[in-house]
């Protein structure tokens, strides 16, 4: 197939639109025949956005799965992403049309690397970002979203030391609007968050003086957008850190005529399909996953044609993991605006 003229960045196609509807009503038809909900993060491939019954980020997209009657959830995101999945919905069938599609940030920390940290604090609290592998969520106390983390670390009594990981610039993020002093954080990153920087930032805004701002936790530039806001070097009323969900729900609302965003640049498909009188402009174009992009139109068909990619978890760790998932929730529901 000849890959279809693409007009900005985070739009990107490969499949022509008469393509597209002859590719998209197969995948519905061998859904329905499987009984299968189709699940797609927003940093996903536009054409698998379109055709998925449900987009969002990770966890409240394995939230819709559990809720569902469907008898397969095809997860097109990345491994910790269907295993998250799995873990909220055991009696379920998980398929993943990439095992290969995995996630920097999550392979950060492994199990066995954290039991070595907990030795090393005992007694201390551990909180883990969903955006981790099952065996992680395992040996955590509590997990979090980025949406909901600072409130996770709130709910902690003050006297009890914290382990947070993986992600080290939402961790930073968490320390210091919560004034947490006694907070440990792992040094892990998301390659593709880490790699937007203030220089980025400076850039973007001297050539967009007049946009509103929105910017993910995980970015390494987080820390010199906020020093910027406190020196009033950027407005505070057109700055704001938000979640993956929380950045579609404030493309839903605003009227601002341009916006500059801070994330995965996978989303804009999204934000722009929400508000076509605004301008989303990625703040950093390069800012694309690779894993995220694993999954192709031609995987997700497929998988839904061969029932391939099924992803198990162990039950005990299941079980752990969920205990984690599930002590999160009890503090207030995540919402949309999960990680």
């Amino acid at each position: 197939m000849a890959p279809a003229t693409s007009a900005v960045v985070g739009d990107e196609r490969t499949l022509s639109p008469a393509e597209y509807e002859s590719w998209a009503a197969e995948v519905r038809r061998l859904a329905e025949e499987r009984g299968a909900v189709v699940l797609a993060h927003n940093y996903q491939v536009p054409e698998i956005q379109d055709v998925a019954h449900f987009t969002g980020d990770s966890l409240y997209l394995s939230r819709v799965a559990a809720q569902t009657d469907a008898r397969e959830i095809v997860f097109c995101g990345v491994h910790f992403m269907a295993e998250t999945a799995k873990i909220l919905s055991p009696d379920k069938t998980v398929l993943l049309p990439d095992h290969a599609a995995g996630c920097s940030l999550a392979d950060s920390i492994t199990a066995e690397q954290l039991r070595e940290w907990k030795a090393q604090h005992p007694g201390a609290v551990v909180v883990s970002y969903v955006n981790t592998t099952a065996a992680v969520k395992a040996e955590t106390d509590i997990c979090c979203t980025s949406s909901n983390a600072a409130d996770v670390v709130r709910s902690i009594p003050a006297d009890r030391e914290i382990l947070f990981c993986p992600d080290q610039f939402l961790g930073a993020h968490v320390k210091r609007v919560t004034g947490r002093e006694d907070i440990h954080i792992w040094a892990g990153e998301c390659h593709v968050h880490a790699g937007i920087s203030p220089s980025d930032v400076r850039a973007q805004v001297a050539a967009h003086p007049d946009a509103e701002i929105l910017v993910h936790p995980e970015c390494g530039c987080t820390t010199s957008v906020l020093d910027l806001v406190s020196h009033g070097d950027l407005p505070a009323d057109r700055t704001r850190v938000l979640s993956t969900g929380g950045m579609v729900e404030e493309a839903g609302r605003t009227s601002a005529r341009e916006v500059l965003v801070a994330t995965e640049v996978g989303i804009l498909h999204q934000l722009r399909a929400l508000n076509a009188g605004t301008q989303f402009i990625p703040m950093n174009e390069r800012a694309a996953c690779r894993y995220m992009k694993m999954i192709t139109p031609a995987k997700l068909l497929h998988t839904l044609r061969t029932g391939e990619g099924a992803v198990d978890v162990d039950p005990e760790t299941a079980a752990r993991a969920r205990r984690a998932v599930e002590a999160m929730i009890a503090i207030g529901q995540p919402g949309r605006g999960g990680e």
